[in-house]
């Protein structure tokens, strides 16, 4: 029994993946966010040693001494010394104790001599652009030194900086989700065996889960699957014993009723009426006993018992020993009854559950049709390029075809039995199909047939008959 999937259910493989990505994203996202702000910070805190360091270096290398002015100068152009990418354009500014400026070099517009000491950031020049300047005094207090950077440099290489920070979490975001995403899979597997195992499961067969899972977590699944299992063989055992007991309880009246009015309606001492009418009595009992007789292989189909090994069966030969079996039934109704098939056509399966499977057919045949019906008994182990209702790949097969709703004159005789409005013959055949796994179902008829109702089997099952 394989269950189906409906169509709008959700996989729980793809939540528990879109909520773990979603999770690592976050969390990932944040740790991004953190190391780019970390990187502008170190990056900033960088340059600021770098401006202090260089006015430390000067005030040391004693550049104060000059005593004269010299014109301004933006430094001499070295191609060979920016060749590193954090390399930075520094300009520098010295005064002496009367606000003389005594050294000035670099591209950086002459700022004001009465800046505190320390950091600051300057707006210099007729564009007022952001610098980032140091100023420190020696110890004399004869001299003041201003190392400068532009603010626009100094920022690009700290996204510069904080980028290479947070370059390899981009590629390695992936990576993290192709290894989460194999991770929950392999994960899950156990789930997937299970559910397998769940959905594999012959409820006719009772069949149950393995009782020792190697998983805690599944240990109540298991338990609460089997428990179900149980309770539904019991409910199936006691739905079947019911059926067997009042089927056999009312077969005897019955069988008595037609009697009874077999014997009243032949004494000649009732009026045409009540004739008729224990006619009908006759029919109706004849009906209801049919019924039971089919309830009864309905439950006979049911039982877990032919679920076992099979045995070799000669499919052909069984066929033409029911066909000839209703011979006299056909012959009573005008109707016309034949085989078509092989000499032998083995079949591993249930003689039993074959016989009552195909004896139903024919009698739905007959019960079913008009008189005059042309009736025919078909098998094969093989696709039949000749029968165009042939569907089978490869496996044997056998179906029941007549012309029984062909176009007939007014003056064509019906059955008189009613139809099946139960179509119990049918669900007994599809037990019988069920249980030799394969499949029962109505199939275009070819010509002079207008129905076919045919049974498939698969094709070990003629493989094991060899």
């Amino acid at each position: 029994m394989v269950a189906q999937v409906p169509a709008g259910s959700q996989s729980l493989t793809r939540r528990l993946l879109l909520w773990s990505l979603g999770a690592l994203v976050l969390v990932w996202g944040c740790f991004v966010g953190l190391a780019y702000r970390t990187g502008v910070h170190e990056a900033d805190e960088l340059t600021d040693g770098q401006l202090a360091s260089a006015a430390a270096l000067l005030l040391n290398l004693g550049v104060h001494t000059r005593t004269q002015s010299i014109p301004e100068s933006a430094g001499v152009a070295l191609p060979w010394a920016k060749s590193h990418d954090y390399q930075h354009a520094l300009s520098v500014v010295q005064w002496d104790a009367q606000q003389r400026v005594i050294l000035r070099v670099g591209d950086a517009p002459l700022p004001a001599f009465h800046v505190a000491e320390g950091y600051a950031n300057l707006y210099l020049g007729p564009d007022a652009q952001p610098w980032r300047s140091f100023s420190k005094w020696d110890v004399a207090h004869g001299h003041k030194v201003m190392v400068l950077l532009s603010l626009q440099e100094r920022d690009q290489l700290a996204h510069d900086i904080a980028g290479q920070m947070i370059e390899p979490g981009m590629w390695l975001l992936p990576v993290v989700f192709l290894a989460l995403g194999l991770a929950i899979a392999r994960g899950l597997r156990p789930l997937h065996e299970l559910s397998q195992e769940v959905e594999q499961l012959d409820v006719q067969g009772a069949q149950r889960l393995e009782r020792q899972h190697p998983w805690r977590e599944f240990d109540a699944v298991v338990r609460s699957v089997n428990t179900l299992l149980a309770r539904q063989q019991e409910a199936l055992a006691r739905e079947r014993e019911l059926a067997n007991e009042v089927a056999h309880e009312l077969r005897t009246p019955l069988a008595s009723m037609v009697l009874q009015a077999q014997a009243l309606g032949g004494s000649g001492l009732l009026s045409a009426d009540q004739v008729a009418a224990l006619a009908r009595i006759r029919t109706d009992a004849l009906r209801a006993g049919h019924v039971l007789d089919q309830l009864l292989a309905l439950a006979r189909t049911s039982r877990g018992q032919w679920h076992g090994a099979a045995s070799p069966v000669d499919v052909a030969q069984l066929v033409r020993t029911v066909v000839a079996d209703y011979a006299q039934a056909a012959w009573e109704k005008k109707d016309t009854l034949s085989v078509d098939g092989p000499a032998t056509l083995m079949l591993s399966g249930h003689p039993v559950l074959l016989e009552m499977g195909l004896r139903n057919l024919i009698e739905n045949a007959l019960r079913h049709t008009p008189c005059g019906t042309c009736i025919e008994v078909q098998c094969g182990g093989a696709v039949d390029v000749t029968t165009p209702s042939s569907t089978a790949p490869g496996g044997p097969w056998l179906q029941v075809c007549d012309d029984g709703a062909r176009a007939l004159g007014p003056a064509a005789s019906t059955p008189a039995s009613p139809a099946d409005s139960l179509h119990l013959g049918h669900e007994i055949v599809a037990r019988v199909a069920q249980v030799h796994g394969g499949r029962f179902m109505p199939v275009p008829a070819a010509a002079p047939f207008t129905t076919c109702y045919r049974l498939d089997f698969p094709v070990s099952a003629l493989a094991q008959a060899r």
